[in-house]
């Protein structure tokens, strides 16, 4: 069913494959093995994926108040501002150089926001939003096994070994745009061309609920301070990147628009396959809010103990107007909370919501 052009969310828009149950229970299994060999390694527990911090933020997410009824949907029902904290990463389950050109990770914790939760045990007032510098994703929870099955080698692979492997997936990505072909996910994920992390535009990748309607979010710079960082290189030493954002946070702000693609058909733009991408044409990404992040300190030792020690960034910590949709997504409802109960339980440290903006350090 449509209004304006749009599908409107049913639950029969998901469609679990038969063996998805047991899809996810082997997946977990792995994730499970490789965070206990990464903390007999390390004698810590480092997130299964995004590990490395690049960067702690703190800032406001501003709701437009001209929005169209269809966009006017779940937390952007209301103009108003909601303080945020901005997680900056990039992937693999390990603290690896910059040198390594691998996607890089926005996550965003919207505070008080008010609503019934799409999971009633979610006690939080807060909203998650995942977004990484790619538009799509393995397809379903069956493609993202057997990518997890060679993630459980990585921790072991040399960093030279990864470098040499980026250099030949951005040859074979330049060569494949040249006839046509689509990489496949993997090999897409690590020819990532190592750019500043902060002129990349960030996407959710899958489908999430946007009220009566169905969505995929991104998040594009828009002032000319990041905008001048696109495409600009930043892979020159092992830390350049966390190195690039505190330099440019002691003296600049960063404004980032929040954009939302609505879904028009299950064909063109699916649910269950996260690999296909809404094509612009097809629906265009609209505008619903401004992310404002001021001049600070973008490492202080307190924000990223706080960050990576403390915080937990869930897409299932979310409204219920905003529940995440598919395979790929259904999958994280699990596989994220064990995830992260393991790190927490086994560093000591307390998984903790913050309350209010001033329980983030400066």
């Amino acid at each position: 069913m449509q209004r304006a052009g749009y599908l409107l969310y049913d639950s029969s828009v998901e469609k679990m494959a038969p063996e998805e149950h047991e899809t996810s229970k082997a997946i977990a299994d792995s994730i499970e093995r490789t965070n206990a060999s990464s903390f007999a390694a390390r004698h810590h527990a480092i997130r299964q994926q995004h590990a490395k911090g690049q960067g702690y933020l703190k800032g406001e997410l501003t709701v437009y108040d001209d929005l169209p009824n269809h966009l006017r949907q779940g937390m952007f029902a209301t103009a108003r501002s909601y303080p945020i904290i901005i997680r900056l990463s990039t992937a693999f389950g390990d603290i690896r150089s910059d040198r390594i050109r691998v996607p890089r990770g926005m996550a965003i914790k919207v505070l008080g926001v008010d609503g019934t939760k799409a999971l009633p045990e979610d006690n939080s007032a807060n909203q998650d939003l995942l977004l990484v510098n790619h538009k799509n994703y393995f397809s379903d929870a069956a493609s993202y096994l057997k990518i997890q099955r060679k993630f459980e080698l990585q921790p072991s692979t040399p960093d030279i070994v990864l470098r040499s492997l980026g250099f030949l997936a951005r040859g074979f990505k330049k060569a494949s745009g040249c006839i046509g072909f689509a990489l496949p996910m993997g090999v897409d994920a690590v020819a990532d061309a190592g750019d500043n992390i902060l002129g990349e535009s960030f996407y959710s990748q899958a489908a999430i609920r946007f009220g009566d309607y169905i969505a995929r979010l991104c998040a594009a710079p828009v002032s000319e301070s990041v905008l001048q960082l696109r495409g600009m290189p930043a892979y020159t030493d092992d830390n350049m990147l966390r190195n690039s954002v505190v330099d440019f946070f002691r003296n600049n702000t960063a404004e980032y628009e929040l954009r939302a693609q609505l879904g028009t058909d299950l064909r063109r733009t699916p649910v269950e396959d996260a690999s296909i991408e809404w094509l612009e044409e097809v629906s265009p990404h609209q505008p619903i809010g401004r992310i404002t992040l001021p001049p600070q300190e973008a490492d202080s030792p307190e924000r990223r103990a706080y960050s990576d020690e403390i915080l937990s960034f869930d897409p299932w910590r979310c409204l219920e107007a905003h529940q995440p949709l598919g395979s790929i997504m259904r999958l994280r409802k699990e596989v994220y909370r064990a995830s992260s109960g393991f790190r927490h339980k086994m560093n000591e440290r307390p998984m903790k919501e913050p309350h209010d903006i001033s329980e983030y350090p400066d």
